[in-house]
């Protein structure tokens, strides 16, 4: 499917076409850098039409093919984001991240379209904090959420870490000795620090939901959620 009226230009900013009307998941990625290219080809394959921005003519031509469509384009212009019919997407994401007035001046038209859900990759807290300053609530912080996945799992004590923002996070974790064969009302994984049990896996790699009742096994793997800090020491 493409996303360009029949006849129109795929590169030439004086001839930028007007996109069709985004549908329900469309998503508008400005940036095909490393982060935006593997966002936007992981949506592709799970079936979502992804128009991809930027102002890079080799990018723009490498990217063909990758991507529902593919724009050349300065989206720091609101002027060239209403042409391609941005304005009529469901999703934007700013995945440029390193060069911060670039990103701070895409962030900025987007936000002037008052059109779709705006999600921005920040490369420092700085521009984190810049981009929530302007109104941009969801943002990525890749390498800083890379380095805490890291360091959990450097303990051993986590197999994988997600941090959900705002000081709550989600992990798998193996059951410690101490709690092997109590039932989960038995232990202060909640009481005591604030985790939740949300699931456990079976012998056969299926999951089961945790209940009051379940029984611990010392050595499984659950996945629990609750604040970033205590999920380490529930299961020290």
């Amino acid at each position: 499917m493409s996303f360009l009226r029949k006849g129109q230009s795929l590169v030439s900013f004086s001839l930028l076409p007007r996109v069709r009307a985004g549908e329900a998941g469309d998503v508008a990625i400005i940036g095909l850098g490393r982060f935006g290219t593997a966002m936007g080809e992981e949506l592709v394959a799970s079936g979502v039409q992804v128009l991809g921005i930027d102002k890079d003519t080799d990018v723009v031509q490498a990217m063909r093919g990758r991507f529902t469509q593919v724009v050349k384009a300065d989206a720091s212009s609101v002027e060239a984001l209403q042409q391609l019919g941005v304005d009529e997407f469901q999703t934007a994401v700013v995945a440029i991240g390193e060069n911060l007035a670039s990103s701070i001046l895409v962030a900025s038209a987007l936000l002037q379209l008052d059109g779709p859900e705006i999600w921005a990759k920040a490369a420092t807290a700085q521009q984190a904090e810049i981009f929530r300053q302007l109104g941009i609530k969801h943002v990525f912080e890749p390498e800083k959420n890379m380095g805490q996945r890291a360091a959990h799992l450097i303990t051993r004590r986590l197999s994988d870490f997600f941090d959900l923002g705002n000081g709550f996070a989600m992990a798998t974790a193996t059951v410690p000795e101490k709690v092997g064969g109590k039932l989960v009302s038995e232990t202060r994984f909640r009481s005591g620090h604030g985790v939740t049990l949300i699931g456990i896996r079976q012998e056969d790699g299926t999951w089961e939901q945790v209940s009051p009742d379940t029984r611990l096994v010392a050595g499984q793997t659950v996945l629990a959620a609750g604040p970033s800090n205590n999920l380490e020491i529930a299961f020290a």
